[in-house]
């Protein structure tokens, strides 16, 4: 958790120095499905019990986290900075 406190932090002062020059936003997604999670360290038993908490019911795609990027990338997102974009499943809801 400290760590990723500490990017939040570092992301929202190289916003605050470098704008109107660059603009900074963090990505933060959740569980996603690849390779690493089959990587045989959790039973598919507890990825499934794990899959409950997410109001969505699924872990994301690795599409899910590209498409936000895209997004941040595009001039779509040419008034966004210092903002850190939570893609996951609704997991920080519950």
């Amino acid at each position: 958790g400290a760590s990723k406190g500490a990017l939040q932090v570092f992301m929202k002062n190289v916003a605050l120095e470098m704008a109107p020059k660059v603009r900074c936003n963090s990505v933060n997604p959740g569980m996603v499905e690849t390779n690493l999670i089959r990587s045989g360290q959790l039973s598919e038993e507890q990825l499934e019990k794990d899959k409950k908490n997410y109001p969505l019911g699924r872990y994301g795609q690795p599409s899910d986290i590209a498409y936000a990027i895209v997004y941040l990338l595009s001039d779509a997102s040419s008034w966004m900075t210092g903002t850190a974009l939570k893609i996951d499943g609704g997991m920080t809801l519950a």
